[in-house]
C-alpha cells in the first residue's frame, strides 16, 4: 500500500518481553524459570471436571451465555459475595473473559477515553501500559520503593507506596489507578492500611481502581489478601480482575473475569460482545465445578486454596535458599508466583557488542540464558522507561515449578558459583 498500513495505536508497543525471552529460552534449551506458568498439572478434581464437560453432551461444545457461563458466574458470585461483603449479582456484576488479559483489555477499552490519565503502580505487569495507550489514555507511573531502615531489604513488604508521591501524580484528568496484589514480579501483598490510603484518594478524587488480583489465593507466611473492593465506598468504583488459570494452575484454559458494579460492567460487556463475544464453554464449566467444590470446603485443609499456597511456600523457600547459597540476595515474596533477586553483587563481564545500550538486567538475563542455560526475566521490563534504570539490578525467577526443575536450576547456579 502507498499509504501507511498500520494504525498509530500500534506504534511504540511492538516490543514484548515474553516473546523475546521465551524464544531465547527455547533457542538455548534453557531451564526456564522465566515464564510464569506451573509445569505441574492442575488438581485432579478440575481435570476430571474438564473431562466430564467435554464428554457431557452436545451443549458443552456449543456457545453458552456470551458474558459468562451461568454455572460459573453463579459460583463466582456465591463465593466472592462472602469475601467482599456485598451481594454480587451473577448476571449484572460479572463478566467472564478469555483470561485475565482480556478482562484487563475490556476494562481499559470501556473506561479509558482519549486524554484520560491512568496511574500505574510500578512494578507492573507489562500489558497495562500498551492497553492504556491503545485506549487513547496516558500512563502515569508511581513506583513502589524499598524502604531501608535497618540493613538490607529482605521481603516484598519492605517495598512501599509513598502517599505523597501518589497524591502528586493525581490531576483533574486522572481517571483510574491500577494496582496488582499480590504483585507480579515483586510478590508484595498490600496491607489493609495501604489499600485504605489508595481508596481514600480514589473517593476524594472520584477515580476508578483497577485491581489485578489473579494471585489472590497465593499468599505466604500468614500474609492476608484483602480486596480493595471490600473497603467502604469502593465497591462501586473498583474493577477486580481474576483468573481461573492462576486459581487452579491451568493457565492454558484462559478463563478470567472482571467483577464490579453493574453500572461499570455494562460498558465492558459492550467491548466483549464486539471483540471475542464468547469464551470456551467446557473450560468455563470445569472452572465452575472447581469453585463449587472449593465453596464446600472453603477454609478447611481439604481446600486447594489452602493446599496450593502451602506447596508453593515450600518451593519459594527452596529457591530462596539456593539463591542465597550462591551469593544472590532474594527479596522474599509475600505472595504470587515470583521472586526477584538483587544481582548487584555479582561480577560478570557483560560487554557484549550486540546488547548496545540495554539496561543491565536485560544484558545479565541474556548472558545467564546463553552462557549458563538458565532463563529468567529482567525486572526493569516491569517499569516505565523513566524508572527502569533505578531497578535494573534485579531479575525475576518463577518458583511455581516441579522440584526437578528447581533442582536443575540450583545445579546450574552452584556450578556457576564454583566455577
Amino acid at each position: 500500500m502507498a499509504r501507511r498500513l498500520h494504525a498509530s495505536r500500534t506504534e511504540g508497543v511492538d516490543k514484548n518481553v515474553w516473546v523475546e525471552f521465551t524464544k531465547l529460552a527455547a533457542d538455548y534449551k534453557a531451564v526456564n524459570l522465566g515464564q510464569g506458568f506451573p509445569d505441574f498439572s492442575p488438581p485432579k478434581f478440575v481435570q476430571e471436571a474438564f473431562c466430564k464437560a467435554v464428554s457431557g453432551g452436545p451443549l458443552m461444545h456449543q456457545y453458552t451465555r456470551a458474558f459468562g457461563h451461568p454455572p460459573l458466574v453463579k459460583n463466582l458470585a456465591k463465593l466472592f459475595s462472602r469475601i467482599v461483603g456485598h451481594e454480587i449479582d451473577p448476571f449484572e456484576d460479572i463478566l467472564v473473559t478469555v483470561g485475565a488479559y482480556q478482562a484487563l483489555f475490556s476494562t481499559f477499552q470501556a473506561l479509558v477515553d482519549e486524554g484520560d490519565e491512568v496511574i500505574i503502580v510500578e512494578p507492573f505487569f507489562d500489558c497495562y501500559q500498551p492497553m492504556v495507550k491503545m485506549a487513547g489514555g496516558k500512563a502515569v507511573y508511581v513506583p513502589l520503593r524499598p524502604k531501608v531502615e535497618s540493613g538490607a531489604v529482605l521481603t516484598s513488604g519492605d517495598w512501599v507506596l509513598s502517599p505523597e508521591e501518589l497524591s502528586s501524580k493525581i490531576t483533574p484528568r486522572t481517571k483510574a489507578i491500577v494496582i496488582n496484589t499480590p504483585n507480579n514480579p515483586l510478590g508484595k501483598v498490600y496491607k489493609t492500611e495501604e489499600l485504605q490510603m489508595i481508596a481514600d484518594l480514589c473517593i476524594k478524587h472520584d477515580m476508578l481502581c483497577i485491581s489485578d488480583e489473579v494471585y489472590e489465593w497465593l499468599t505466604y507466611d500468614g500474609a492476608q489478601h484483602v480486596k480493595i473492593a471490600s473497603l467502604p465506598g469502593m465497591w462501586e468504583r473498583t474493577i477486580t480482575i481474576g483468573s481461573g488459570g492462576k486459581t487452579f494452575s491451568a493457565t492454558g484454559w484462559k478463563v478470567g473475569w472482571a467483577i464490579s458494579s453493574g453500572h461499570i460492567i455494562k460498558h465492558m460487556k459492550i467491548i466483549h460482545q464486539n471483540t471475542v463475544y464468547h469464551c470456551a464453554t467446557a473450560a468455563q464449566e470445569a472452572v465452575a465445578q472447581g469453585f463449587e467444590r472449593e465453596y464446600e470446603v472453603f477454609g478447611t485443609p481439604e481446600s486447594y486454596f489452602k493446599q496450593l499456597p502451602a506447596m508453593l511456600q515450600h518451593k519459594r523457600n527452596k529457591l530462596a535458599s539456593c539463591l542465597q547459597s550462591v551469593g544472590l540476595q532474594p527479596i522474599m515474596p509475600e505472595g504470587g508466583y515470583f521472586m526477584i533477586a538483587d544481582i548487584s553483587s555479582v561480577n560478570v563481564d557483560l560487554n557484549d557488542e550486540n546488547t548496545g545500550e540495554e539496561l543491565y538486567d536485560f544484558r545479565f538475563v541474556k548472558w545467564l540464558t546463553k552462557e549458563k542455560g538458565l532463563a529468567t526475566i529482567p525486572v526493569s521490563a516491569f517499569y516505565s522507561p523513566e524508572h527502569g534504570k533505578e531497578f535494573d539490578k534485579y531479575i525475576r525467577f518463577c518458583f511455581v515449578k516441579e522440584d526437578s526443575t528447581l533442582d536443575a536450576a540450583a545445579d546450574i547456579l552452584k556450578q556457576w558459583s564454583q566455577g
